[in-house]
């Protein structure tokens, strides 16, 4: 390959990104685990496109854009239709299917997701249950992400349930990170450096360098995470 030819190849490469992902903002904001099996199709057809325009020289580049505008422009209507049609929203995007109902497993609607019984534990697994006695409904969403509503004995204790009052959430604010002193968060909590030097002092540390991370809640807690180096040991499940 010359010259010439491989800064073709990059310029196409170049374009063609940048081509798919203005097309795919236009799409929305989506979770690849939140794709629909519509919307998996349509992302692996744009991205065959954007591969097929960079290195197949016998494609019109002109052809490609416009192929791919095509896919993004049905993808919207589509998008748009479902918004107002409960059943063009079923035919495209599925309807959820219990997979568990009053803690007893539907085998026909396992069968008809193709996930077996391993699958479903794993899952559950991944959710935090290591006992499928434990769950009460599991359903199958529409992009494949299985939920759980664990039993009643089984569900957290809630404030509610122990008669206790509220406060009001909010974020915390990430003041140093891998050692550095995030002064713009300090300023957006009305604190400045100084205050924060005292505060990490207080905690046993000299400097903000040996800090991974450093977040402050609403009433000014401090929690520290502190860099350590530590060996690698083998995982019992290699």
């Amino acid at each position: 390959m010359d010259f010439m030819n491989m800064l073709e190849v990059i310029v196409r490469s170049v374009v063609s990104l940048a081509v798919l992902f203005i097309l795919t903002k236009m799409l929305g904001k989506k979770q690849v685990s939140q794709l629909s099996a519509f919307d998996y199709v349509i992302g692996i057809s744009m991205g065959s496109i954007a591969a097929e325009m960079t290195i197949n020289k016998s494609v019109p580049f002109f052809d490609g854009v416009v192929a791919m505008t095509s896919y993004t422009i049905i993808a919207y209507l589509i998008s748009f239709l479902t918004l107002k049609s409960i059943v063009l929203r079923r035919f495209f995007t599925g309807v959820p299917v219990v997979l568990i109902s009053n803690g007893k497993i539907i085998k026909k609607n396992l069968r008809r997701s193709l996930i077996d019984i391993n699958d479903l534990l794993e899952e559950a697994r991944s959710s935090g249950y290591f006992n499928l006695d434990e769950v009460a409904y599991a359903v199958m969403e529409t992009t494949g992400y299985i939920s759980f509503l664990p039993k009643t004995e089984n569900r957290p204790v809630t404030l509610k349930d122990m008669n206790l009052k509220d406060t009001v959430a909010s974020l915390s604010a990430a003041v140093i990170i891998d050692g550095k002193v995030m002064e713009d968060n300090l300023r957006q909590i009305k604190k400045d450096e100084k205050w924060l030097i005292k505060q990490i002092k207080k905690q046993g540390y000299e400097s903000p360098e040996s800090i991974i991370l450093a977040t402050v809640d609403a009433n000014y807690k401090m929690s520290i995470f502190k860099e350590i180096d530590v060996e690698e040991k083998k995982s019992v499940l290699e």
